[in-house]
């Protein structure tokens, strides 16, 4: 095991709506902790490692999904909490992951071996 699952992130317009939807439909408080609204990300459920945990991050000029349409999939995301980022990036890497651009303060993205975007994720 590399790491374990910090949260589903799913793309969308307005965080701050689709986060609210999904706390009425599965009884999960919003997490103002981890929101950032003028950053288009809001948090459903407790602190990392406490699941289950929804994130929702803004996508702008988001083309929805049609199920089962080829052309407009689905969009989402997987955050995986790891210990040591070095270790954690090496052992994915071997495994078929591909680093992609995109990084900040506690993440970096890496692609699975069919393409899908994923993150490793690590606190200071």
């Amino acid at each position: 095991m590399i790491g374990h699952l910090r949260s589903v992130v799913i793309d969308c317009p307005d965080p701050r709506a689709l986060a609210g939807f999904y706390s009425e439909l599965l009884g999960l408080p919003v997490d103002d902790r981890g929101a950032d609204d003028d950053d288009g990300w809001v948090v459903l459920g407790g602190e990392p490692g406490q699941h289950p945990r929804l994130a929702f991050q803004k996508a702008v000029n988001l083309r929805e999904p049609r199920w089962p349409d080829p052309h407009r999939p689905q969009q989402f995301h997987l955050d995986v909490t790891v210990e040591d980022i070095e270790q954690a990036e090496a052992q994915a890497l071997a495994l078929g992951a591909t680093r992609l651009p995109g990084e900040g303060q506690g993440w970096r993205v890496y692609a699975d071996p069919a393409g899908h975007p994923f993150c490793l994720c690590w606190d200071d």
